[in-house]
């Protein structure tokens, strides 16, 4: 589990930069700054998820079991809040319509919340 925690923790942290980058010098032509500021709270909440993958994957402990539940609260997580926001803050460059999504990013982000909170029962039962 450790290996698949790192592996996901890497690509999100990867993707993380890239998205980034992208969206500092690619779409300030094609979307307004409130868009552009949307987007970067994706990277931004992206990123965190993807350090907390890397700390459960190789620092911090709990059973294999609750890491396994981590581990897709976070996949998931990551996917439907950062994953949204990302189609939404672009849907002026695409000229895609991506409102009926809006509500993944409430979802992901209690997904996210979800695996917080089991992180803090595991600290608590210490």
């Amino acid at each position: 589990m450790n290996r698949k925690l790192l592996i996901l923790g890497s690509i999100f942290g990867g993707t993380a930069v890239l998205l980034g980058a992208f969206g500092a010098h690619g779409l300030q032509k094609v979307v307004d700054a409130s868009a552009i500021a949307s987007f970067e709270t994706g990277v931004r909440y992206q990123m965190y998820h993807a350090l907390l993958l890397l700390l459960l994957g190789g620092v911090l402990t709990c059973s294999e079991k609750r890491k396994n539940i981590l581990f897709y609260l976070l996949l998931f997580g990551v996917i439907l809040f950062s994953g949204s926001i990302y189609l939404l803050a672009t849907q002026g460059a695409t000229k895609i319509d991506f409102t009926t999504i809006a509500l993944f990013t409430p979802l992901g982000g209690t997904l996210l919340i979800i695996s917080w909170g089991i992180l803090l029962y595991t600290f608590i039962k210490r």
